[in-house]
């Protein structure tokens, strides 16, 4: 049929040929718009085949209204994107009620008018002075013979044809900015090149220091020009230009006038061009009168503006991305960037994507983006924004000047839909952004008035660009030029993505090259080249199976899947070491044999050496097993903390059974729903029942154990319902002890400080610490448990935040070891009590052997919380998403606990502990089965491996799109501004 190639342009000259009026019209706009022969467009040429885009589509749309006088939608262009079949919607389409842009009568003294555009940039100049971060830096090398004379007066030439290159921008008396001309006799101040001669100087940072120059605006023209002379005939032009005075789509015309001006004065003449229709200042005056009053609602800013509120109404002010650092209460705009290539094959694989779907290709990169942002946390309503040519009139095409507007893309990733889906969803919106885009951004926010923030930018953070525009070829005669990327140092929002499409001789897809600029603010550059890495991923996938689940497609590197899911050598999630799981009656036979008499209980004056706790043990032991205590059975110890209480922990240990703490401190209706709920086989709750064993011999029992057998049960607290029973085994003790070996430095002569609970799980984290390293257990009195703190004997300390908080100044002077486990660790305790010692902080759930995580020592210097740290020896910790698949490190997900310390489940309550202990889909080949724990924390990974707690996921409050924890919210009050007014 002559129609283009799925990979390429094509040549369609066999095609049919355009019979009717409106198909040769067309056929000949296709042409001229595309840059192509006649010949190489027929009637059933596709547009978007032939290398159309959306910008593109925009300026034919444009040139048909110059033609022909019609309005015809964008939406019909993308619906039936071929010569005849377009032809065929001319005959419904609406004449156009556009009013005429054309020159407006200037009389001497009338102020000049600043388009929307111009307003906001002038807004932000004088809100933060003269800066860099609208700059607009064209660097050129030159080689060759170049005529400084002739390259002034050209420079001289294009500022005399371009109005905007010489105004300065004044503020009346009523604080209302308007343009002001500079004369064209004056213009020499504008474009005569500041001349350097730099051979052998560092000329990389002379053109970053020209390019970022600092407008003073309102007495400085919007263009700088230097020449740095770095060699006979080598030389560096640099075009320091502000955006109030020229966009991207600007450089086509600026390229061209320059090398016919250069050209021109080479032979000794003026360049004979032909005037331009209108200037930028007939542009700004026609801009008002297009859009009219938008209180009058058949104006067409009113119009536009219904659609804008529909299409917004709800969107998150902010889209959580994972950073590096939190976001700083005002944005400094300091930035870098980060380039990186795709391969023609998948830049053909996303073409011929974009073309099966009625798609541009912008079109699936947008999708590819949005459904990495949801894979990243940030939800299923994200917002981008993106630029648009803003030459709505084809009087505009050669005009330098600020035409730019910026549209705000909306994508609904909700449901999990497929790639093709998402795209579908994708393409429908841009198209209704397409036909409404001649409403400025800086109009739309003063109409939609989202809550101001100087942290970061309105209604989007993020931008995505696909530089198709024209950038024109800067072909100097005599010269070899060549364009040098200069990036300014400043990243206007948080990220921008800006690709462009390099096409072979045969228009053929050659590749993409793209540049992440980013806030420094907030990113690293390697996590910037990870979240661009994630996007290749990503699309790459969707381009091969675009029926996918968003949800299905891979944003993580195998790599990096593997380190986040497997222990082992090399992965940071977990630390593997061959240990043999033990009983816990066997683990303390060692220590007693190996120090027996070292000191193993402290309380008050009664000291016991391990010889005589182990003697005390057995005895009530085999007390025990005479009343057919054994394997499995629960014997419930209703005992305050005391020296009984750590013999009867290890009695019955000792026969196989499992103890079940009480704390008699406990409400009577507590004790009793714990005891009807466990029914244990027996209670022990005076003191006497354990110490009254003299006629019980004091060797051990040698009972057998099996590691799988129960060791304790410790009921929940059951702030997330009923208390439940947790059964835990033997088989993590030993990972457990030898964690806390290495992590706390414990052994004989080291004092373990018991102070917590016999009802929570700390208690015999603090047993193992202590009992099971040789060190000595030292129990707190019960009446004053951080008394225990003033004790200085004591070198570890195990302590709840909260309870830490209350600690006066100047108390544990001798603790060498500090420990702080069961809730979120606050920094500043961090800066009072990490000097000096070592704070290690703690993490695990009560269905785990005590502990899941440990930090290394903490670094009081070091803002922000604490972090979780990695899993303790044999442990696996995973942060996985809703479909059980790791999330990439910054990205929140839920924590699961898996490995030998994982609790057996819940005592009696199968069903519960089957939706809680799931299987493990990352379990290691040589333990297979295994289960995890989804612990109901959220979490993220950090680069180095390291885990950071994010609170509990039903405990997320979110206010206007800002995802805030309980803990942050005074300190999100004070600082963002948005959040207190949304608040309020």
């Amino acid at each position: 049929r002559g129609d283009a190639s799925e990979s390429g342009r094509g040549a369609v000259g066999s095609g049919r040929v355009p019979r009717t009026p409106h198909e040769r019209l067309l056929a000949g706009l296709f042409a001229e718009v595309l840059a192509l022969g006649e010949h190489e467009v027929g009637a059933d040429s596709d547009f978007f085949a032939l290398g159309g885009h959306s910008l593109l589509a925009t300026r034919l749309i444009s040139r048909l209204r110059a033609v022909l006088g019609v309005e015809l939608p964008l939406r019909a262009l993308f619906e039936t994107p071929t010569v005849a079949g377009l032809a065929a919607e001319l005959g419904s389409a609406d004449a156009t009620s556009r009013p005429e842009l054309r020159p407006a009568a200037r009389r001497p003294g009338d102020p000049l008018p600043l388009s929307f555009g111009q307003r906001r940039l002038w807004f932000l100049y004088r809100l933060d002075g003269p800066s860099a971060t609208y700059n607009m830096p064209l660097v050129l090398r030159l080689s060759g013979a170049l005529d400084r004379d002739a390259l002034r007066a050209a420079l001289g030439d294009i500022v005399t044809r371009h109005e905007t290159l010489r105004t300065v921008y004044a503020e009346g008396a009523d604080g209302v900015p308007y343009p002001r001309v500079l004369d064209p006799a004056d213009v020499g101040a504008v474009s005569d090149p500041r001349v350097v001669e730099a051979p052998g100087a560092d000329v990389e940072t002379l053109v970053a220091e020209a390019a970022g120059h600092r407008f003073d605006l309102a007495v400085e023209p919007p263009l700088r020009v230097t020449l740095f002379a770095t060699g006979d005939e080598e030389h560096v032009l640099v075009l320091a230009l502000h955006h109030i005075a020229c966009d991207g789509w600007s450089l086509r015309p600026l390229s061209r006038d320059l090398a016919t001006a250069y050209a021109a004065r080479l032979a000794g003449r003026a360049p004979a061009w032909a005037p331009l229709p209108v200037t930028y200042a007939d542009y700004a005056a026609w801009q008002g009168e297009l859009l009219g009053d938008a209180a009058d609602p058949r104006s067409l800013a009113a119009r536009r503006l219904d659609h804008w509120r529909r299409a917004l109404h709800g969107v998150p002010e902010l889209l959580h991305l994972p950073t590096d650092r939190p976001r700083p209460a005002a944005a400094s705009f300091r930035g870098d960037h980060f380039s990186f290539d795709v391969d023609a094959e998948m830049h053909a694989a996303l073409v011929g994507l974009a073309r099966s779907r009625g798609a541009s290709l912008f079109m699936v990169l947008h999708a590819g983006l949005a459904a990495l942002f949801t894979r990243l946390g940030a939800g299923s309503d994200i917002a981008v924004g993106t630029p648009v040519a803003g030459r709505t009139d084809a009087a505009l095409d050669d005009l330098v000047g600020f035409f730019v507007n910026t549209l705000v893309l909306r994508a609904d990733t909700s449901g999990d839909p497929t790639f093709a889906e998402l795209l579908g969803r994708v393409r429908e919106n841009a198209l209704g952004a397409y036909a409404n885009q001649d409403l400025p951004f800086e109009h739309l926010v003063e109409e939609l008035n989202p809550v101001r923030s100087p942290a970061h930018h309105p209604l989007f953070q993020v931008m995505l660009a696909l530089q198709n525009a024209p950038t024109g070829h800067f072909g100097l005669p005599g010269l070899r030029v060549r364009g040098v990327r200069v990036p300014t140092g400043t990243s206007r929002v948080d990220v921008t993505f800006s690709v462009e499409e390099r096409r072979g001789a045969d228009g053929c897809p050659a590749g993409l090259e793209a540049v992440v600029e980013y806030a420094t603010d907030l990113y690293d550059r390697d996590t910037v080249a990870d979240l661009a890495g994630r996007w290749v991923r990503l699309l790459s996938a969707a381009a091969s199976a675009p029926e996918t689940p968003i949800s299905r497609l891979p944003v993580l590197a195998e790599e990096e899947h593997a380190r986040l899911t497997r222990a082992g050598d090399g992965c940071r999630n977990a630390a593997a070491r061959d240990i043999t799981p033990a009983g816990f009656p066997a683990l303390f036979a060692a220590r007693v044999w190996e120090c027996p008499d070292a000191v193993a209980v402290m309380c008050g004056e009664v000291e016991l050496s391990y010889r005589e706790l182990d003697e005390r043990a057995n005895r009530f032991a085999r007390a025990l097993a005479a009343r057919g205590v054994g394997a499995e059975d629960v014997v419930a110890l209703v005992l305050p903390r005391s020296v009984a209480w750590v013999v009867a922990v290890l009695g019955v240990l000792k026969t196989g059974a499992a103890y079940l703490p009480v704390d008699p401190a406990y409400p009577a209706e507590r004790i009793a729903y714990l005891l009807d709920d466990a029914r244990p086989a027996l209670v022990i709750d005076d003191p006497a029942q354990v110490d009254d064993t003299a006629d019980f011999p004091a060797t051990d029992p040698d009972m057998p154990i099996d590691p799988a057998q129960a060791a304790y049960v410790i009921y929940t607290s059951g702030s997330t319902g009923r208390p439940k029973g947790v059964v835990v085994s033997h088989t993590g003790i030993a990972s457990l002890v030898a964690s806390q070996i290495d992590h706390l430095r414990l052994g004989v002569g080291s004092r373990v400080l018991q102070a917590s609970s016999p009802s929570f799980d700390a208690s015999f984290w603090d047993v193992c610490a202590a009992l099971l390293s040789g060190a000595a257990l030292v129990l707190a009195p019960v009446d004053d448990p951080l008394a225990g703190l003033r004790d200085a004997r004591v070198t570890h300390a195990t302590v709840p935040p909260s309870a830490l908080a209350a600690v006066p100044e100047g108390t544990g002077t001798a603790l060498e070891t500090l420990i702080v486990a069961g809730e979120a660790c606050p920094p500043e305790l961090v800066a009072r009590w990490a000097p000096g010692r070592r704070m290690i902080n703690a993490y695990g759930p009560t269905e785990t052997t005590v502990c899941a995580t440990m930090s290394t020592p903490l670094d009081a210097s070091v803002a922000g919380n604490p972090p979780m740290g990695q899993a303790i020896i044999n442990a696996r910790v995973y942060v996985l998403d809703a479909a059980l698949r790791p999330v990439p490190p910054g990205v929140p997900g839920e924590l699961y606990v898996a490995g030998p310390g994982l609790a057996r489940g819940y005592l009696g309550r199968t069903a519960l502990t089957a939706q809680r202990f799931v299987a493990d889909p990352y379990t290691p080949a040589n333990q297979p089965g295994t289960r995890m724990y989804r612990t109901g924390d959220l979490a993220r990974t950090t680069r180095d491996g390291r885990l950071e707690y994010l609170g509990r996921a039903d405990n997320q409050l979110k206010i206007r799109g800002y995802r805030i924890e309980p803990g942050e919210i005074e300190t999100a009050l004070t600082t963002h501004p948005a959040i207190a007014h949304a608040a309020v």
